[in-house]
């Protein structure tokens, strides 16, 4: 089933369980894919396009769509972190609730030492020691799979040498 059909039917089921932060969260993400599609819709329109083939050209994939679910997660984590400076608990507890139920669309990320072990092969293999472009090259080899700030600090490590 495509993942958005998946997030379709998620809904329906929260709206019949009374779901409330199930309904929130995936009306959310709804949105967000839909504003991507017109966005994409917008930048590829022709004049003479047919409906048909408009459709088709602005149709997301499962990637683009996992990267808004990943937009999304990453929103949240910073969300947690500012309401925690400002010590609003009630917001904390709502922010991580969400996160916690986006997480189960997401794909399994890599832990510190899956990134510690890629990060050390693609040096030895390349012999790069720019972190520009060790970032770049593993955040494009691992989109949606690696936390880009844990990236960023198992990279400064290694290039380090520590």
């Amino acid at each position: 089933m495509p993942f958005f059909d998946q997030i379709k039917e998620d809904l329906n089921k929260a709206l019949k369980g009374k779901d409330a932060l199930a309904q929130s969260v995936l009306r959310l993400l709804i949105a967000e894919i839909q504003n991507k599609r017109k966005e994409k819709r917008y930048k590829v329109f022709k004049e003479g396009m047919d409906e048909k083939e408009l459709e088709e050209k602005t149709k997301l994939d499962e990637e683009e769509i996992g990267t808004i679910i990943f937009q999304e997660a990453k929103k949240r984590k910073d969300s947690i972190r500012e309401f925690e400076k400002g010590r609003r608990d009630d917001l904390v507890q709502k922010e991580k609730a969400e996160l916690s139920f986006l997480e189960n669309y997401l794909p399994k990320q890599l832990t510190e030492d899956e990134i510690k072990k890629q990060v050390q092969e693609f040096i030895k293999e390349t012999g790069e020691k720019d972190f520009g472009k060790v970032m770049s090259a593993l955040m494009l080899k691992n989109k949606g799979r690696v936390d880009g700030a844990l990236l960023s600090q198992v990279v400064r490590s290694e290039l380090s040498g520590n």
